[in-house]
């Protein structure tokens, strides 16, 4: 955080979390004298999505206890408690507690005085609305190749047994197969379209299939199958992982894949077929006992839009170089994660060909 401040951050916001058996929201010694007086953040802090309504009590005390605890901009005010016209009613028990002195004016115009200041800074009292030509930008050729190497080398290479990557781009039947392989919405996680994700095609986009259909030469023949059946391919890359989720539906202890992932990569080894698994995850998941009959690994984490990245990588159009940012842990016993633990994969762990 110090380094934050130091390099000029403008706004931090405050967790949902408790410290200390307090809301962070409603704490004066992290928001104000510790953020803002000893670290010397000149920024404004805006509550986390209708947080201050978490602090025990209430409205208008939630309102007196945040802002005095150094909350300068208050997001969606009272939309759980009051729905779509929450902000009438907020501003109504602001005012009434500037008046009766509950919030100090000093404080009312710290406050704004931040805001205006991040205002300033950012260009808007000079250039107040955007260009709207700007938006032909979004989505363009130019901002996808952007993002197809920004997945290519976030990719881990994580096993390659064999040397079987990469894989080449003609003379063989390659079946690309799991949920996640025609997915964009696994691809993309959650906090996307909407706040949960979703699965499926929820944007323009292309898919993990669709770009291995793309990478290979004219001759070779690429077959799909989501579960695994019907197929006569020579190798196999099957894509699986999470399903989109975003805070709280994310909350699980229980990281391994899902039943219906095992199932298919299974069915190719049942049948003596090479796999390739690539794993789309925002976190490392609990493979330890299955990943060992598993040909190749690659962590695709979550690739968005640009399939393409990961054809990039699986074909060797680019050498993996991305190395694990964190410890992988064997099972759910090494969370927290120590660097001291015997992990499956040990930070700063990524193969290359």
């Amino acid at each position: 955080f110090k380094k934050a401040v130091d390099e000029g951050v403008a706004t931090f916001m405050a967790a949902y979390n408790s410290w200390n058996d307090l809301r962070c929201h409603a704490s004066k010694y992290l928001l104000t004298d510790l953020l803002k007086d000893e670290l010397g953040f000149k920024g404004f802090v805006v509550s986390d999505w209708a947080a201050i309504e978490n602090i025990p009590g209430d409205y208008k005390s939630d309102i007196i206890i945040s802002i005095n605890a150094g909350i300068d901009m208050v997001m969606v005010p009272g939309a759980v408690r009051d729905g779509k016209e929450s902000y009438q009613n907020f501003l109504k028990l602001f005012e009434e507690s500037v008046v009766d002195g509950s919030i100090p004016m000093n404080r009312v115009d710290d406050a704004v005085r931040r805001i205006l200041l991040i205002k300033k800074q950012s260009g808007l009292f000079d250039r107040p609305f955007s260009d709207q030509g700007l938006l032909s930008h979004v989505g363009s050729k130019n901002h996808r190749e952007i993002a197809r190497e920004a997945v290519r080398k976030s990719m881990v290479l994580l096993k390659n047994e064999s040397g079987l990557l990469p894989l080449p781009k003609n003379g063989k039947t390659i079946v690309v197969a799991g949920r996640g392989a025609d997915n964009i919405g696994m691809q993309a996680g959650g906090w996307t379209i909407s706040w949960q994700g979703g699965m499926g095609k929820i944007t323009e986009g292309t898919s993990i299939l669709d770009a291995i259909k793309s990478a290979v030469d004219p001759g070779t023949v690429v077959e799909y199958t989501r579960d695994g059946t019907a197929f006569t391919g020579d190798i196999a890359v099957v894509v699986v992982g999470e399903k989109p989720y975003a805070e709280m539906i994310g909350d699980d202890v229980d990281l391994r894949l899902e039943k219906e992932d095992l199932d298919v990569i299974n069915r190719f080894k049942e049948n003596n077929i090479p796999v390739i698994v690539v794993l789309l995850s925002g976190r490392p998941m609990m493979i330890t006992n299955e990943v060992k009959d598993w040909d190749a690994l690659i962590a695709a984490w979550l690739p968005g839009t640009e399939g393409s990245g990961v054809a990039d990588v699986l074909f060797g159009d680019y050498n993996p170089s991305g190395k694990l940012s964190f410890s992988w842990p064997k099972n759910v016993d090494q969370f927290p994660i120590d660097a001291n633990d015997d992990h499956l994969y040990d930070y700063g762990y990524g193969l290359s060909y």
